[in-house]
C-alpha cells in the first residue's frame, strides 16, 4: 500500500545525510522523527520542497519532516532505506529523475503568467525582510530631510543613507543566491558571479566613461548594475545549465578548482558582455519614448508609469528609466514625467496590500502585508510587492488600476515635482516650489484617487476570490437549500478551553499553516471529543492524535499537546479505535493535563483541517472561552 511513497521516502533519507546518519527514526501523527549523528548534514531547505512533504525543522536536535496523515505510509517505506543495501536499492539519480519528472509534469499545468510570477516570487520572497528593513531606514530617512532635521551633506545623512541602500546596492548579489536555489545550482558561485557586476572597480570604469575591451578585442558595455534585477537573472539562466554541465565532464579529483574557474570566467565576460547589457538597453529605449510622451502628451507618462510600475520593479527595468526624472529636473527645474506616475503607483500598491491583508485571514499574509504596506506608503515597494501583490495576484491588479487613476490625475494638471527622494507620502513636500502650493494640493488629491480606486477594486475582486463564480444565478436559486449546505460545513470544538488563533499556537509547523488551516484551544477539562460527524481513519498509539473523515468532506486531525508524542501514551486513554463512527459531542481521548504539564510540554488541543485546499474559505468562528460542542470553524466549498 505505501508503495507510493517509495521515492520519497528514499529522497527523505538521502537529504537527511544517507542511512549511515540515521541514529534513530520514529514517527507521530503527522512527522517523521530522525535523530542523527551529524544534524548539520539534514538539508532541511530542501527536504521541505519535496512534493508530499509540508515542511522540515529541527527542532531540539530532532529532525522533524511534516508529512501528514500519510506519514505511516512513507515511514513504511523509509525504514526500508536503513536496512543492509536498503539505501542503494533506488539511486539519487533515479528519484531525481522521478522528481525532475512529476515538476515537468507539474508545470505543465500551469500558464506562463503563473510559472513566471511563481519564479519571481520565489527569487524575491526571501529577500523580503532586507528589503522591508532597508526601505524602513529610507523612509526614515525621508521624513529628517523633509522636515530639515538633518542636513542632506552631513556625515549623518551620508551614512544612513548608505545603511539604507545597501539592500538595493548588492540587490544583484541577493538575488543570485536566492536565484541559484531556485535553479538548483551553487548560490555561492552565482553571488559571486552577481559581485563581479557590482564591483568597485567594475563601477570606477563605468564611471570614468572610457571605452573598455577584454583581450583587445571584445567590447563591454558601461553600465552601472547595482540595484538591477534583470542582468543577474539572465545569467543565472545561463549559469545553472553551464555549471550543471562542467559537473559532468570536468573529473571529480578537479571538478572542485575547474567548475568555478570556468564558470567565473564565462558568466563573468558574458554578463559584461551581452547578458547585463541587454536590461540596459531595455531601460534606454523606454527613456526614449517617455521622452517623446513628455513632449506630445504629458497626461501619458504619469498614467502609465502609475499603472505599469509594479511591472517595471519586476523587470528591474524602472532603474533604466529613472534618469529621465533626473534629466527633467536638471534641465527644466521640475520633474512631470517620471515622479507623479511613481508616487500613485506607490500609494496604490500599499493600500492595496493592507486591505488584502485586513480582509484575509491568513496570518502570514497579515505579518507580511501590514509592515510592507506600510513600508510602500513610505516609498519602497519591493517587500509588499513580491510579499503580497504578486503572489495574490488581485491587488496588483487594484494597484495597477488606482496607481493608473491617480496618475492620470496628475498629468492631466501637469502635476510637478521639484526635488529627489523616496516616492512615498514623505515626497509630497517634493511637490512645493515655483513659489506655490498649487502641485501640493495636485499630489495630495493624486493621491487620494490612488489610495481610493485602489482600495474599491481590491475589495471587489477579493470578494470575487472568495466567493464560487456564478454562472447561473436563477439556476443556483432554484436548487434545495439542502444543496446550499451541502457546499458548508462546520468543525465543533472538541474541548473546553479558550481558543487560540492559527498563529498563535505554540507549534511551528501548525502554526505556519503546514498541516492546513487550524486553531487550537488551551484545554480546561481532560476530555476530547468528537468535533464533527465522521469516520475514524487514524489513532496513534501514544494515542495524543486522532484522524477523522468528515461526512462534509474535511479531513480532520485532533492534536493533544505539543511533542507529547514523547509521553508514549502516558496519561492519555482511547474511548474509539479505527474505522468507528462518530458523531459530534462523542468522547474520543481522555489526558492528564498535569501529566502533560509535569511533563514540560504544551497542553494546547490543536484542530487541523488537513485538506484545507478543498475549500475555498476556512473561517475560526470562536473567540474566547468556548464549551466542547460549540462551533469552532466553518467550512466552505
Amino acid at each position: 500500500m505505501s508503495k507510493k511513497y517509495e521515492a520519497l521516502a528514499g529522497d527523505i533519507i538521502r537529504m537527511v545525510g544517507g542511512a549511515k546518519n540515521v541514529d534513530t527514526l520514529h514517527h507521530c501523527q503527522t512527522r517523521l522523527r530522525f535523530k542523527l549523528y551529524d544534524e548539520s548534514k539534514a538539508e532541511l531547505e530542501a527536504l521541505s520542497k519535496l512534493e508530499g512533504v509540508a515542511t522540515a525543522i529541527n527542532k531540539g536536535g530532532m529532525i522533524q519532516v511534516v508529512i501528514g496523515l500519510h506519514v505511516a505510509d512513507v515511514y513504511e517505506e523509509a525504514v526500508k532505506y536503513l536496512e543492509p543495501g536498503g539505501e542503494t536499492s533506488q539511486s539519487p539519480a533515479v528519484q531525481e529523475q522521478k522528481t525532475d519528472r512529476a515538476a515537468d509534469k507539474e508545470k505543465k499545468k500551469q500558464n506562463p503568467f503563473d510559472i513566471a510570477t511563481s519564479f519571481i516570487s520565489s527569487i524575491f520572497a526571501p529577500i523580503v525582510s532586507a528589503l522591508a528593513g532597508a526601505g524602513m531606514v529610507k523612509a526614515l530617512l525621508s521624513v529628517l530631510v523633509a522636515f530639515h532635521l538633518i542636513d542632506t551633506a552631513g556625515h549623518t545623512y551620508i551614512i544612513i543613507n548608505m545603511i539604507s541602500d545597501a539592500a538595493f546596492a548588492f540587490l544583484p548579489i541577493l538575488l543570485a543566491y536566492t536565484t541559484a536555489q531556485k535553479l538548483k545550482c551553487n548560490p555561492i558561485m552565482a553571488a559571486t558571479v552577481a559581485g563581479i557586476l557590482v564591483h568597485g572597480t567594475w563601477g570606477s570604469l563605468v564611471a570614468a566613461g572610457e571605452s573598455v575591451t577584454l583581450f583587445g578585442f571584445i567590447p563591454l558595455y558601461l553600465v552601472a548594475y547595482t540595484s538591477s534585477v534583470i542582468p543577474i537573472v539572465l545569467v543565472l539562466l545561463v549559469q545553472a545549465p553551464l555549471e550543471r554541465w562542467l559537473n559532468k565532464v570536468i573529473p571529480g579529483a578537479v571538478r572542485l578548482i575547474f567548475v568555478p574557474m570556468f564558470t567565473f570566467l564565462i558568466m563573468g565576460v558574458l554578463a559584461l558582455g551581452i547578458l547585463g547589457p541587454i536590461g540596459a538597453m531595455v531601460g534606454q529605449g523606454l527613456s526614449v519614448v517617455f521622452l517623446w510622451l513628455g513632449t506630445n502628451a504629458s497626461w501619458a507618462p504619469p498614467l502609465i508609469v502609475g499603472a505599469l510600475f509594479p511591472i517595471m520593479v519586476m523587470f528591474g527595468i524602472h532603474h533604466g528609466i529613472a534618469p529621465v526624472g533626473t534629466m527633467s529636473i536638471m534641465q527644466l527645474g521640475y520633474d512631470a514625467i517620471w515622479g507623479p506616475g511613481i508616487v500613485c503607483s506607490n500609494i496604490a500598491q500599499g493600500v492595496a496590500a493592507l486591505v488584502a491583508s485586513v480582509m484575509t485571514k491568513d496570518a502570514k499574509t497579515r505579518q507580511i502585508g501590514i509592515p510592507s504596506g506600510i513600508t510602500a506608503l513610505m516609498g519602497t515597494t519591493e517587500p509588499v510587492l513580491y510579499g503580497v501583490n504578486l503572489p495574490k495576484k488581485y491587488p496588483l491588479i487594484a494597484a495597477m488600476i488606482g496607481g493608473g487613476a491617480g496618475g492620470l490625475f496628475a498629468g492631466i494638471t501637469h502635476t510637478r515635482r521639484f526635488a529627489f527622494g523616496s516616492s512615498g507620502i514623505p515626497a509630497v513636500v517634493m511637490y512645493i516650489g515655483e513659489n506655490t502650493l498649487q502641485y501640493f494640493y495636485q499630489i495630495i488629491i493624486a493621491l487620494v484617487i490612488s489610495a481610493a480606486v485602489s482600495a474599491v477594486f481590491t475589495v471587489i475582486f477579493a470578494k470575487k476570490q472568495k466567493t464560487k463564480t456564478e454562472t447561473d444565478k436563477d439556476a443556483r436559486l432554484e436548487q434545495p437549500k439542502e444543496k446550499e449546505r451541502a457546499d458548508a460545513g462546520k468543525v465543533f470544538s472538541p474541548a473546553k478551553g479558550r481558543a487560540v488563533p492559527m498563529e498563535q499556537i505554540p507549534d511551528a509547523v501548525f502554526s505556519s499553516g503546514a498541516l492546513g488551516i487550524c486553531c487550537g484551544i488551551e484545554p480546561e477539562e481532560g476530555v476530547i471529543t468528537a468535533p464533527l460527524n465522521g469516520e475514524i481513519v487514524q489513532l496513534s498509539d501514544t494515542l495524543h492524535a486522532v484522524g477523522i473523515q468528515g461526512e462534509n468532506g474535511a479531513e480532520i486531525l485532533i492534536h493533544v499537546g505539543v511533542d507529547t508524542v514523547e509521553m508514549k501514551g502516558d496519561g492519555f486513554a482511547a474511548f474509539v479505535k479505527v474505522g468507528d463512527q462518530v458523531h459530534t459531542g462523542q468522547k474520543l481521548l481522555t489526558m492528564a493535563l498535569d501529566k502533560i504539564k509535569a511533563a514540560g510540554h504544551e497542553r494546547t488541543v490543536i484542530t487541523a483541517v488537513t485538506n484545507s485546499d478543498d475549500f475555498s474559505k476556512i473561517e475560526l468562528t470562536a473567540d474566547g472561552m468556548v464549551q466542547a460542542g460549540e462551533e469552532l470553524l466553518t467550512l466552505e466549498k
